[in-house]
C-alpha cells in the first residue's frame, strides 16, 4: 500500500486543467444525490482513465461508510479505519495500491460478488468546505497501468470539487425536505453564506477584511479572501438576477477559479478558462460581474481583472486622493476570450487602501430616489482610512443606513478592503 505524499514537482497540463474545469462546471448543475454520485464516478473515470469507480459516504447515524454508487442491495458498509476505504477515510490521505490482492487491508468483497478483478486502485478522501470528512472516492484499474503522482494530483483536485458538489446536493435535499415555502430564496441564501470566508486571512504588513450584508431576497453576491501560493487572492462577484440560479452561477465561478489556481494556472489563464466555460454554459441573459486579483505582499503589487465590476477604488495615503479604476473587460460569461489577456496592476504604498464594493453600495437608494454614489464613498475614505479595516466596513454600513433613512435595502452588499501598514517601510 502506498499512501500518497505531496508532489511539488508535479503539475497539471493545460489539457488536464481544461478537462477538470469542464467537470467542475457539470457538477455545478442541479442533481439528485444518486445521479450526482454517478456523475462523480464518470468524472473520475474520464479524467483519470479508470475502468470503474465508487463513492462511499459517511453515515453519521451508523458511524460507518456506505457505498452509495454504484448501488448494491444491500449496500456494502465498512467502519472507519477498516479496509483500504476505511483507512483512507481515517487517515484523510490518498491511498494508491498497485497490487491490492497482496495488500492485507484489501477486502475484495465486491470483486467476489461481481466477478470483477481489481489490479490497481486509488482511494481519495472527500472533505467538505469546512474540512470535515464526508466520504471516499474510489477509482479502479487505470487503462495504462498503475496510478502515478500526476494522477494523485488530478484526483485530489477533482475530489475537492466533487466534495463541494456532494455537500451542496445533500444540503439542498435536506432543505427541500424541511422547507417548501420560499424554497428558492432560502436555498440561494444558504449557498451564498456557505461560500463566505469564516476567518480573515493574515497577511504580513496588511490589514484585510471582507463583509457581506444580504438584502431580503437572495441575489448572487459573494466575496473570497484566501492565501494561495503565498499571495492574497481577492474575489468579489455579483451574478445577474435573484434567487437560486444566480447564487449557483456565482459559487460555480468561485469554485472554478479555485480549481484553476490549484492546478497551477496563472490569474490570466484562469480568468480566460473560467470565462469561456461560463460563456458556453450560462443562458444568454446571465452573466457575472467579477473582480479577481492577487496581492503579492513582498512586492506590494496587485494584479487584477475586473469583468464589469467597478469602479475599483485605490486610496492613496500620501496625497489623500482617490484613484478610481474602471472595469478592465466585459462581465464573465458574456463572450469567449480567444487568448489570455494581460491583467491590470497597481502598487500599494504604505497606508494605501484598496476598496472593492458591490453595486449594492454605489446604487443604494434613499427615500428621495438618490443613489449613494462614488463621491460619498470617497468622502468616507478621507475621514476613515486610518481605521482598522473591520471598523471601516462598519462605517460604510453606518453611512448607508444614515443615508437611506429607513429605505429598504434592494440589493446585497459585499465589501473587500485591503490596507497596507502605514509604518511598513520595507525595501521594495
Amino acid at each position: 500500500m502506498n499512501s500518497s505524499t505531496e508532489h511539488p514537482s508535479v503539475s497539471l497540463t493545460q489539457e488536464s486543467l481544461a478537462r477538470i474545469l469542464q467537470v467542475t462546471q457539470k457538477l455545478a448543475q442541479p442533481f439528485d444525490l444518486v445521479n450526482l454520485l454517478t456523475e462523480v464516478i464518470e468524472a473520475g473515470k474520464s479524467v483519470l482513465l479508470a475502468d470503474r469507480g465508487a463513492v462511499w459516504l459517511y453515515d453519521p447515524n451508523q458511524r460507518d461508510l456506505v457505498m452509495k454508487a454504484p448501488q448494491f442491495t444491500p449496500a456494502p458498509r465498512v467502519q472507519a479505519g477498516e479496509g483500504l476505504v476505511g483507512e483512507c477515510f481515517r487517515s484523510r490521505k490518498i491511498i494508491s495500491v498497485d497490487d491490492p490482492y497482496n495488500d492485507p487491508k484489501f477486502q475484495g468483497a465486491i470483486d467476489k460478488a461481481t466477478g470483477y478483478r481489481t489490479f490497481c486502485l486509488l482511494n481519495v478522501p472527500l472533505q467538505d468546505s469546512g474540512g470535515q470528512m464526508i466520504g471516499v472516492l474510489q477509482l479502479l484499474n487505470k487503462a495504462s497501468g498503475a496510478f502515478d503522482a500526476r494522477d494523485e494530483l488530478v484526483a485530489r483536485t477533482l475530489a475537492a470539487q466533487c466534495a463541494v458538489a456532494i455537500q451542496r446536493t445533500q444540503m439542498t435535499e435536506a432543505l427541500l425536505v424541511k422547507e417548501r415555502l420560499d424554497e428558492e430564496v432560502s436555498l440561494a441564501r444558504e449557498i451564498q453564506m456557505s461560500t463566505l470566508p469564516t476567518e480573515m486571512p493574515e497577511v504580513a504588513g496588511y490589514d484585510v477584511h471582507g463583509a457581506f450584508r444580504p438584502a431580503d431576497h437572495a441575489g448572487g453576491d459573494l466575496f473570497d479572501l484566501v492565501i494561495l501560493n503565498d499571495k492574497l487572492f481577492m474575489l468579489l462577484g455579483d451574478a445577474t438576477g435573484h434567487g437560486f440560479g444566480p447564487a449557483l452561477s456565482a459559487t460555480q465561478m468561485q469554485a472554478m477559479l479555485r480549481v484553476a489556481f490549484r492546478c497551477g494556472a496563472s490569474l490570466d489563464e484562469a480568468y480566460q478558462h473560467v470565462n469561456n466555460q461560463m460563456a458556453e454554459d450560462l443562458p444568454d441573459d446571465r452573466f457575472v460581474t467579477a473582480f479577481a486579483a492577487f496581492l503579492d505582499p513582498e512586492t506590494h503589487e496587485v494584479r487584477f481583472h475586473s469583468g464589469g465590476q467597478g469602479p475599483i477604488l485605490h486610496f492613496r495615503a500620501a496625497n489623500m486622493k482617490c484613484e478610481w479604476h474602471k472595469p478592465t473587460t466585459f462581465p464573465v460569461g458574456i463572450l469567449e476570450i480567444e487568448s489570455p489577456q494581460d491583467s491590470s496592476g497597481l502598487h500599494m504604498e504604505p497606508g494605501d487602501v484598496l476598496v472593492v464594493l458591490s453595486d449594492g453600495v454605489y446604487e443604494y437608494v434613499n427615500n428621495e430616489g438618490s443613489q449613494f454614489g462614488e463621491d460619498r464613498v470617497a468622502t468616507l475614505m478621507k475621514y476613515h482610512h486610518d481605521l482598522p479595516m473591520a471598523d471601516l466596513c462598519k462605517q460604510i454600513f453606518s453611512a448607508l443606513e444614515e443615508f437611506g433613512e429607513g429605505a429598504d435595502q434592494e440589493d446585497d452588499i459585499s465589501i473587500v478592503v485591503v490596507k497596507r501598514d502605514p509604518l511598513d517601510s520595507a525595501l521594495e
